[in-house]
């Protein structure tokens, strides 16, 4: 993912008019939440069980697309869905990339696909092969706790979630390959760009059979001091969504969930849904230093607290569509 710092003087009208609809929106949703029962709010979700996902995945080693450790967490992926009956599909192509070209594979699982009312929670899996930014090991293997294997524990467990209680809205799981960019070997790519998620909107033209209403993509979500904001892109294309997605997260996660909007616009996998007018949110905790694309980003630094927020946030939120 990428920063894109916007016009000051636009940033600071954005988060005056995000301040005032979410004010407003807390108020009208916050009571309802705590006159509810936990049954109410939506079927449990397991932190235990998307720590052990994560945990998993770490032993899987570097993940990057193209290695060993990038095939295992595809399997893993895939039997998690066949053990609770949800079949997944699988989208391969060829990129060409400036390492030549590479076979990349986005992993699709719908659940309740015939119900036409859809939302797409996505992550990416694949992870960098080299921790860059460490100060002292620059060569070693980036373990990714949190920037790869907490989004998909997220989905993983919110589909169990769902599953033991369904919205009533269609559900797409989708994890994109690729969201690394081109050259995923930890260097710092100046280029960089998303490229499983652009391959999949590609199919996703006005009117197109599976399009979905709206996308909710997760990146960098066990922090254990995490200070989730609202992501300034997601604010100026789909500001509905993300005032009533906070506002659920900080009627019960003050700790978690904060007002004050990113200062920046973050390009993660949620911008190629942009581009095609699908409102699309991104929830990222983006701030991460030190830790971020270095050895010390581990499972220590995850919480089982920020996790069960952040998730049983995501199933309120599609419980209340």
């Amino acid at each position: 993912m990428r920063r894109h710092v916007p016009n000051r003087r636009a940033l600071r009208s954005l988060s005056r008019t995000f301040f005032a609809a979410a004010g407003l929106i807390t108020l009208l949703i916050a009571p309802s939440l705590a006159e509810s029962s936990p049954a109410q709010r939506g079927a449990a979700w397991d932190a235990k069980a998307a720590m052990q996902d994560i945990s998993r995945q770490l032993t899987f080693g570097d993940r990057a697309f193209g290695t060993p450790g990038h095939e295992k967490t595809l399997r893993m992926v895939r039997a998690q869905f066949a053990s609770l009956g949800i079949p997944t599909t699988l989208q391969t192509w060829t990129e060409q990339t400036p390492l030549g070209p590479r076979q990349l594979t986005n992993i699709i699982a719908h659940f309740n696909p015939s119900n036409p009312r859809r939302v797409l929670l996505g992550t990416h899996y694949d992870s960098i092969t080299r921790a860059y930014a460490d100060p002292t090991s620059p060569n070693a293997i980036m373990p990714g706790a949190n920037n790869s294997a907490s989004g998909v524990a997220m989905l993983l467990e919110t589909a169990r979630a769902l599953k033991r209680s369904p919205p009533s809205v269609g559900v797409d799981f989708v994890f994109f390959d690729g969201e690394e960019g081109p050259i995923s070997l930890g260097a710092g790519d100046p280029n960089w760009h998303a490229l499983g998620s652009p391959h999949y909107v590609r199919a996703l033209g006005p009117g197109a059979p599976g399009r979905p209403a709206q996308t909710i993509i997760f990146d960098m979500v066990c922090y254990r001091n995490i200070k989730l904001q609202p992501e300034l892109s997601s604010i100026s294309t789909t500001p509905d969504a993300v005032n009533a997605f906070w506002s659920l997260g900080r009627a019960r996660f003050p700790s978690v969930f904060v007002s004050e909007p990113t200062g920046y616009a973050i390009g993660d996998d949620q911008s190629a849904f942009q581009a095609i007018n699908v409102p699309s949110l991104l929830v990222i905790g983006f701030e991460y230093a030190p830790y971020f694309n270095t050895t010390a980003d581990t499972i220590d630094k995850c919480s089982p607290d920020t996790l069960t927020a952040i998730g049983e946030t995501v199933v309120s939120y599609l419980r209340s569509l």
